[in-house]
């Protein structure tokens, strides 16, 4: 059999790839592979600066003294607002992808992370009025739909057997943005620098992705928006509990990233250089071993790594109320990375399971080759962004939870002993979907195809 060839054209719009088949192994070492990393690649820096620009607000409170007039509750409703929007706009970006092509959207995109950047920039010094803060806060969400369109297009390009590597990839990369930005802020910080600074150095790097998209992207002519693959997700009880999922693991990981240097300076009495000293360690982590989540997840199942996972997160969590009670500022750091770096590795595993979990459906349906392949791709797509958009509302409510606890108690413990509970109820729902047996004779009435999915959930 001769595997199709990759042929890429030239039209009006932009680089179009006509034939992809990236689960033809001979397609695959012969074209497939070369084209679908270098769209990786720079996939990964837009992501990277989305996730940079989603956070800055997180960087930006830290400059923000006495002088300008705001509250700790009024910074983390600030924050909390960048992360709501930042949610919402993940399911249109989804579907982007499909509407204007994955290169053509990553173009726009980037160029719209343009908007909240000078717009703060302009903005950003005392006297300027809550609500405008507020405003550039919201506007900086745009940077938290790169997430989905990325992932999206990216889940595209590869085969199944590669996903969990190239989508832990992609997001880890995109993740870093988190770090980045906090780094940047610590030398404009430490450099005595003001805000205005930190922006400045990001409005070129946002210019440079963007052409470098333009210039080494493709899009795939064969991915379209399938909206009976769109209402057949939604209907899916499965797209929701793996929505429930994510919140605990990637909602905890973008809701800490908020709000962990806010939550250093309003317990402990941070100064802004204190703060910033430490924000960055346990988002830079926590991206770098999103990838190491996937491939854990390849090799022995993504639902088995994700519920040992939430125990390691609940314990984490448990040493973290401790320290707070006890005021032990360096217990409290130390639990607080460890749990980043637990949140990002359940990134990694829970975003596996989404296709293998379409894949035994498929299965259990009867379907093989590439029936199978193209039903787990169009249910697995389709989902991915509503799950994604589900699962960074988890980090508005994150910060919510700790402005109201700080608010009431006037430290986080509240909030804690609330993801505590939360974790426990993940580590359930994991246990209980994808990973328990259940006897033959447990329900006689359900049909063997039902039965026969549920055990091959283990492997997801």
């Amino acid at each position: 059999m001769t595997a199709p060839s990759s042929s890429i054209t030239t039209r009006k719009g932009g680089r179009w790839i006509e034939q992809w088949d990236p689960e033809d192994e001979a397609f695959w070492k012969e074209t497939g592979e070369k084209v679908a990393r270098r769209n990786l690649f720079f996939s990964v820096l837009s992501e990277h600066i989305g996730f940079s620009i989603w956070t800055l607000w997180s960087v930006m409170v830290l400059f923000m003294g006495p002088e300008y007039g705001l509250t700790p509750a009024d910074k983390f409703f600030i924050i909390s607002m960048a992360t709501l929007v930042g949610a919402i706009v993940r399911v249109p970006y989804t579907f982007a992808v499909a509407r204007f092509g994955g290169r053509n959207w990553t173009i726009i995109a980037a160029s719209m992370l343009l908007v909240p950047t000078i717009a703060a920039f302009v903005v950003m010094e005392p006297g300027t009025s809550f609500g405008t803060f507020l405003v550039c806060a919201m506007l900086a969400g745009v940077g938290g739909g790169n997430f989905a369109s990325s992932m999206t297009n990216i889940n595209s390009f590869f085969p199944l057997r590669k996903k969990g590597w190239a989508l832990g990839l992609n997001a880890g990369g995109g993740n870093i943005g988190v770090p980045v930005v906090q780094l940047i802020g610590l030398a404009v910080i430490g450099a005595s620098g003001g805000p205005r600074l930190l922006l400045g150095i990001y409005i070129p790097l946002i210019v440079v992705a963007a052409v470098l998209g333009a210039l080494y992207m493709d899009n795939i002519t064969s991915v379209k928006n399938d909206t009976g693959a769109a209402r057949e997700a939604v209907k899916d009880p499965h797209t929701w509990i793996m929505s429930f999922l994510y919140i605990g693991t990637f909602g905890s990981f973008i809701g800490y990233s908020f709000a962990f240097g806010l939550v250093l300076q309003t317990q402990f009495g941070r100064t802004p250089l204190e703060s910033a000293y430490v924000t960055f360690i346990g988002p830079l982590l926590g991206s770098l071993i999103r990838p190491v989540g996937g491939w854990l997840a390849d090799k022995y199942g993504g639902a088995r790594i994700t519920l040992w996972n939430f125990v390691g997160m609940g314990a984490a969590t448990a040493v973290i109320v401790v320290a707070s009670m006890e005021k032990s500022l360096a217990l409290f750091t130390t639990a607080f990375i460890v749990l980043f770096v637990l949140s990002g590795l359940g990134n990694g595993s829970t975003y596996k399971m989404i296709p293998g979990i379409f894949q035994a459906k498929a299965a259990a349906k009867g379907l093989t080759g590439e029936e199978a392949a193209s039903y787990g791709r169009r249910l697995s797509g389709a989902s991915m962004g509503l799950i994604g958009a589900v699962g960074a509302v988890g980090g508005l409510g994150i910060n919510l939870a700790f402005r109201q606890s700080f608010l009431s108690v006037g430290s986080g413990t509240g909030a804690f002993l609330a993801f505590l509970a939360f974790y426990a109820a993940c580590f359930g729902v994991t246990w209980a979907v994808y990973l328990r047996r259940p006897a033959a004779s447990e329900s006689p009435a359900t049909p063997a195809s039902e039965a026969k999915t549920q055990l091959s959930y283990a492997e997801v």
